[in-house]
């Protein structure tokens, strides 16, 4: 069983990645069943806004991109952490803030897998946070390696998840993770 005390934590869930630039994404399923349920327990819900300082970037804080998708809006009593690099946890009072609510287990979602959802794990990881990743509501694109070869974004997912398993998180299955609320 969850404790009351395990925070969601949702990143970068944002409209600008959906622009066709980022290429084929794989599932992004879950996330708002994951984030009514936390609502509805009356858990703590906390929200990684990315905000890019690259010119043209579709997540520049000018841009609608940059926007959280209607789904996952804040709620007032809900904290937003706005990061410019890949870790929730760089240039933000994330650490503190877990710290000073006693929030020692938290669940990881959003966007994506083997960047900022891996960078953030990684740390929080680090740090001596227990954490759950669910890999049904994360979720990444496809890209072209350095040598030209082609992944899918099923394929990163994966890799990315499995470098996480067991080192720094437990990855779970969002139905997994319901019957423990």
């Amino acid at each position: 069983m969850l404790s009351k005390n395990t925070a969601l934590i949702i990143i970068d869930v944002q409209k600008g990645f959906d622009d066709e630039r980022w290429g084929r994404r794989n599932n992004q399923e879950n996330i708002e069943r994951l984030l009514n349920r936390w609502r509805e327990t009356d858990r703590p819900v906390i929200h990684i806004q990315h905000i890019s300082k690259k010119p043209g970037h579709p997540l520049r804080n000018e841009n609608i991109g940059s926007e959280f998708k209607e789904f996952i809006e804040p709620l007032d009593h809900e904290p937003v952490f706005q990061k410019h690099v890949n870790s929730a946890f760089i240039g933000t009072n994330l650490e503190h803030y877990l710290r000073e609510n006693d929030y020692q287990t938290v669940v990881i979602v959003g966007l994506t897998t083997d960047q900022c959802v891996s960078t953030t794990t990684r740390m929080a990881g680090n740090l001596g946070f227990k954490i759950y990743v669910v890999s049904d509501a994360t979720a990444t694109f496809e890209r072209t390696g350095y040598n030209g070869k082609y992944y899918s974004a099923e394929d990163i997912h994966e890799f990315a998840l499995v470098s996480l398993h067991e080192m720094f998180a437990t990855v779970v299955q969002t139905e997994d993770l319901l019957v423990h609320i």
